[in-house]
């Protein structure tokens, strides 16, 4: 097993050295130089991120024609037939390199809805589609909340009725990302409104070229537009792009659920993961003059302390899935603390700077953490939101006992 291990990384190596060149070491950049972008989101100008979604589909396509574009997926769909620890291994050679970022295809497509395609589609869908997205081909997006339905995913109010072979569709999705890039969305819809809510939904694959399907992009405070309002007006879907069992769209929902969470517990955060460093934020206080100032550094001290803690934690997690033992709850305490120190690192930083973060004095590395600071928000609830994971672990994980819900409440969810 070692050695299969070792004979993978070597292949990885000899892939990525015939086709791109080793990465700057980020975290050693001298202050001052390079680019100080602190975007988490994209901000780019249309043209720009159309290039930007050009270039991942690209280096997804090299990679799938090396056998590196889907490690885990069966082989009659493209895939390698490998281990998570080999999608793992993967990774972490492949950030020693200058790649395309393929988070627009990879985050929710390739590991949120991928993975619920090949569980809950018809053999022809995932024949279909399982093939291109992988390939870059094809990128999906998540057409989940909606302005009455976000953290109680169950409310849905997007309606799907029968007519002969197809179901039509009506509603609105919000906060969809990647919408404006997608050729297919995953929808939950409520197909039952008589049964209890979590028993009376149905997920469908929705094509997002269908007549009646209007994309709308939402301008967050960042600049940019990453998230979209998704429209759904007499949308016909045949009945083979539904996901599982009539009225068993819940199933459905925790597939892709599970997926997002280890997703976004344990992905990386860009140009941030550089700036978080220590010699960066060292370097930040020094051209700020706030070395000396003795509370900001115990301030430091404990961020740097708490990212290395997270660091273990998914040490932890890949260590068990070396051992062949699937990960407990630590994804899901990954993409907490994940969250809180991206949210602490911008209010540090903030302190720091003071109004140098709110106005544009042209100093390097200074305004430019109005970026991460505007998108703190964001990270705290993307993923699952940051009480309702809570939540969970304290009642499924420690076994405390359940919040004490009120009779109107029973009533809302029932």
């Amino acid at each position: 097993m070692e050695q299969d291990m070792k004979d993978f990384v070597a292949e990885a190596r000899r892939f990525l050295d015939a086709h791109v060149a080793k990465a700057p070491d980020r975290t050693a950049r001298p202050w001052g130089e390079g680019d100080d972008s602190m975007a988490y989101f994209s901000s780019l100008p249309p043209d720009e991120e159309q290039e930007f979604v050009q270039r991942a589909r690209e280096w997804q396509r090299i990679r799938h024609e090396n056998g590196f574009g889907w490690i885990t997926g069966p082989v009659e769909y493209g895939g390698r037939g490998l281990t998570p620890v080999h999608d793992l291994l993967y990774d972490a050679v492949e950030s020693e390199y200058d790649v395309a970022d393929t988070g627009v295809l990879g985050v929710i497509g390739l590991g949120m809805i991928g993975p619920t395609i090949l569980a809950h589609a018809q053999p022809h869908i995932k024949d279909r589609w399982l093939p291109a997205m992988y390939r870059g081909d094809a990128i999906a997006c998540q057409l989940f909340s909606e302005p009455g339905a976000g953290s109680d995913l169950a409310s849905v109010a997007t309606r799907a009725v029968r007519e002969g072979e197809d179901w039509v569709l009506n509603g609105q999705k919000v906060w969809t990302s990647v919408a404006q890039h997608s050729q297919i969305g995953l929808a939950l819809t409520r197909t039952n409104p008589d049964a209890p809510k979590h028993r009376g939904i149905t997920a469908f694959l929705v094509p997002m070229d269908a007549p009646g399907v209007e994309v709308r992009p939402l301008r967050q405070m960042t600049g940019g537009a990453d998230f979209n309002e998704v429209f759904l007006t007499d949308v016909r879907i045949p009945d083979d792009h539904r996901l599982g069992e009539v009225d068993g769209g819940w199933t459905v929902a925790l597939t892709t659920l599970m997926n997002e969470r280890a997703t976004v517990g344990s992905e990386g955060a860009g140009p941030v993961a550089a700036a978080l460093s220590p010699e960066h934020l060292s370097a930040l206080m020094r051209a700020t003059w706030t070395w000396d100032d003795r509370a900001l550094r115990a301030r430091l001290a404990e961020l740097l302390v708490d990212a290395l803690a997270t660091e273990h934690l998914n040490a932890r997690a890949l260590r068990k899935l070396r051992g062949g033992v699937a990960p407990g709850p630590e994804m899901s305490v990954s993409k907490l603390m994940y969250g809180q120190n991206l949210t602490h690192a911008a209010h540090f930083v903030s302190d720091v700077l003071g109004p140098r973060i709110i106005a544009d004095t042209g100093q390097w590395g200074t305004y430019a953490w109005t970026e991460l600071l505007l998108a703190t928000p964001a990270l705290r609830i993307l993923g699952g939101t940051e009480e309702i994971m809570k939540n969970i672990l304290a009642e499924r994980v420690l076994g405390l006992p359940k919040e004490p819900v009120t009779t109107a409440a029973k009533e809302v969810r029932s």
